[in-house]
């Protein structure tokens, strides 16, 4: 079985926090689709055409990597992309709180997919895109908080 693991997000940028638990998992698995979630109910700050773009020119040279966008519930996508795995960033407590509350739901749903938690490394805890995406409206610099490829 090829080890497969969906990480979904916003990706709304994405942050040197969200490349590096993508760079520490691509031992871990045979590919990782990293997977931007499209909610309705969200107005992003970025095209989902440009969220796609630095995702895969931060990756370039990372042939286990591809990046995809998807509706509805992640599992329902995992199960699509015959994904067994669930790759998540931890934080904070409170992520790990969240974060396992919605992993236990998603075992309640289907039971074959398992979710993968890493701690993110401390120089990158207090890196949010909630937080960048406020920097950003407040015309700040954010350039340390994002991988090269993410240019604004």
């Amino acid at each position: 079985m090829e080890r497969i693991a969906v990480f979904p997000g916003s990706f709304d940028p994405l942050t040197k926090g969200h490349e590096s638990i993508v760079k520490r998992a691509i031992p871990l698995f045979d590919k990782i689709i990293i997977s931007i979630g499209i909610n309705a109910g969200k107005n992003a700050m970025f095209d989902i055409d440009q969220r796609k773009s630095w995702i895969k020119n931060t990756f370039i040279d990372d042939s286990t990597i591809e990046v995809a966008t998807y509706t509805g519930l992640t599992i329902d996508f995992c199960k699509a992309q015959n994904a067994h795995f669930i790759l998540r960033g931890l934080r904070s407590n409170a992520d790990f709180t969240y974060e396992n509350g919605i992993a236990q739901m998603n075992k309640s749903l289907i039971t074959n997919i398992e979710t993968v938690f890493l701690v993110t490394e401390p120089e990158f805890s207090h890196i949010s895109s909630t937080i960048v995406r406020d920097i950003i409206r407040n015309n700040g610099n954010v350039e340390q908080f994002l991988p090269n490829a993410v240019t604004l």
